[in-house]
C-alpha cells in the first residue's frame, strides 16, 4: 500500500513544477553571489575562510528545515541529518560549496532569461553564447535559462548540486507523508582543489549509499571517473651571470619549459575524448636557479596512468642529460581512483537511480565523467557512491549557464530516489 501511496506522490510532483522552481531559483541565484572560490597554494583546510559564509548559511537553513545532527566542523564540513519518516537505511546526498579558481568567482551576476527565444544570448563585455556552439541550448527554446555576466563563472559547479539538495529536502519536509529512511545532507570544502576529502569524517557517516549531485547534463548518470595523480615537478638550476655562462648555466625556466614541450601533444586534454585520458601541465612558476611545474594525469585505465607515472620519470633523467648540473625531481600523489570498480558490486544502486530519473519523465543516460568528484573518493571509502546530473554547461567559465527545468528535474530525482531507499 504504501509503494502505491508513494507512486501517487511521484507523480502528483508534476503538478508541483511552480513550486520547485520558485525555491530553486530563489535558492540557486542567492548561493551563487557568494564567493567561495577556493585555492590550490593554500595548505590550510579549507583553502579560503570565504567558503565557510555559504556554509553557515546551509547549517542555518538546514535547521530552519528541520535537520537534526547539524554539525559544521573547523574544516567547514557541513552534516545534517533528516529525519526518517519511515523504515530504511540512511542515504546521503553531497555537494561541494567552492567554486574553481580557473576563472573569477567573486562579484557573481547571474543573469536570467526567462521564456529563452533559442536565438544568441548577449552576456555582456561583447561574450556571446550561441546555440550554434552550444547546441545544449536549442533544448530549453521556450525555458528559463541561467547565464553568466560575462566577467565571471556561474558556480553551477556546484550550487546547482546545493540548491537541488536543499529544495528537495525542503519538498520533502513540507510533505510528511512522503516516506523515507534518515537523509544525510553533506556539503564539502575544496572539492575544486582535490583535497576536499583529506581527512573527511567517514566514521561519522551512517550512509550505506551516498549520491554527489555534481554531473552536468540533465538525465545523465556518472558510475565511472577517471583515475587521477598528480605530479610536482621540480627544477634545479645552475646559477651564473649570462655574460659567464657557457658552458656552466643550467637554466630551471628553460628545464621547465623544454619538459613541458616534451609531453605528448596527442596525449592532451585539447587532443583526446571519450576514455583516452592525457598529460595537462596546470602550473608553472620559478626562475633561473629554481622551477617547479604542477602536471595531472588523468586516464580511465589505472595501467596507463602508471605508464604516464613512468615516462614522467624518463623525461626528467632526459632534462637532466640536456641540461649538465641540472636536477629534476619528480613527486607524483595519488588524487582520486575510478568509481566504477567500487561501485560493479553494488549493480542495485544504479538500478534505482534510472528508476528515479525515469520517474521524472525522462530516459537515464549512463555517463563518466572526464574528471572526478568527492564521491569517488568517498567509494574508495566504503561508501559506494555515483554522480548524478545537476543541468550545469560549461563548467569553471564565463560561458557557464544552467536551464531551470534540468534542476527541477534533479531535484525531483531526489526525491523520488529516497522513495526507492524506504523499506
Amino acid at each position: 500500500m504504501q509503494h502505491i501511496l508513494n507512486r501517487m506522490i511521484v507523480q502528483s510532483m508534476e503538478t508541483d513544477r511552480s513550486w520547485f522552481e520558485g525555491d530553486l531559483m530563489e535558492r540557486f541565484l542567492r548561493y551563487v553571489r557568494v564567493h567561495t572560490t577556493s585555492d590550490p597554494h593554500s595548505a590550510s583546510t579549507p583553502s579560503t575562510e570565504r567558503q565557510f559564509d555559504l556554509a553557515r548559511m546551509l547549517e542555518t537553513e538546514l535547521r530552519s528545515l528541520g535537520s537534526t545532527d547539524v554539525t559544521l566542523d573547523e574544516q567547514c564540513r557541513l552534516i545534517a541529518r533528516v529525519p526518517a519518516t519511515g523504515p530504511g537505511d540512511p542515504i546521503g546526498f553531497m555537494a561541494h560549496v567552492d567554486t574553481a579558481p580557473d576563472f573569477p568567482g567573486e562579484h557573481v551576476n547571474p543573469c536570467v532569461h526567462e521564456r529563452y527565444d533559442g536565438g544568441v544570448i548577449e552576456l555582456g563585455g561583447g561574450f556571446t553564447l550561441d546555440p550554434a556552439e552550444y547546441p545544449m541550448l536549442s533544448r530549453y527554446t521556450g525555458e528559463t535559462v541561467i547565464t553568466t555576466d560575462g566577467s565571471t563563472l556561474l558556480g553551477a559547479d556546484d550550487k546547482a548540486g546545493i540548491a537541488e539538495i536543499m529544495t528537495a529536502v525542503a519538498y520533502l519536509t513540507a510533505h510528511p507523508q512522503i516516506h523515507h529512511p534518515e537523509i544525510e545532507v553533506i556539503f564539502t570544502s575544496d572539492e575544486e582543489t582535490g583535497r576536499g576529502m583529506d581527512g573527511f569524517p567517514v566514521e561519522k557517516l551512517r550512509s550505506g549509499f551516498c549520491f554527489t549531485i555534481d554531473g552536468t547534463d540533465e538525465g545523465a548518470v556518472e558510475a565511472e571517473c577517471f583515475t587521477a595523480y598528480k605530479a610536482t615537478v621540480s627544477f634545479t638550476g645552475y646559477s651564473i651571470h649570462p655574460g659567464s655562462a657557457r658552458g656552466k648555466l643550467a637554466n630551471a625556466t628553460s628545464m621547465a619549459a623544454t619538459y613541458i614541450a616534451m609531453l605528448p601533444r596527442s596525449e592532451s586534454p585539447e587532443a583526446t575524448d571519450d576514455r583516452y585520458g592525457f598529460y595537462c601541465a596546470t602550473e608553472v612558476t620559478g626562475g633561473i636557479s629554481k622551477a617547479s611545474a604542477t602536471i595531472i594525469l588523468r586516464d580511465f585505465d589505472h595501467d596507463i596512468v602508471k605508464r604516464r607515472i613512468s615516462y614522467l620519470e624518463q623525461l626528467a633523467r632526459t632534462i637532466e642529460g640536456s641540461f649538465p648540473g641540472g636536477k629534476v625531481d619528480v613527486n607524483v600523489d595519488r588524487q582520486y581512483l575510478n568509481m566504477a570498480d567500487f561501485l560493479a558490486p553494488h549493480p542495485e544502486v544504479l538500478d534505482r537511480v534510472r528508476k528515479a530519473i525515469a520517474a521524472t519523465g525522462m530516459e537515464p543516460v549512463i555517463h563518466r565523467i572526464r574528471g572526478g568528484t568527492d564521491g569517488a573518493r568517498l567509494c574508495e571509502r566504503g561508501i559506494p557512491t555515483p554522480n548524478i546530473f545537476t543541468g550545469g554547461q560549461n563548467l569553471h567559465g564565463r560561458y557557464e549557464w544552467i536551464a531551470l527545468p534540468a534542476m527541477v528535474r534533479a531535484s525531483k530525482t531526489i526525491v523520488n530516489l529516497v522513495q526507492l531507499f524506504a523499506g
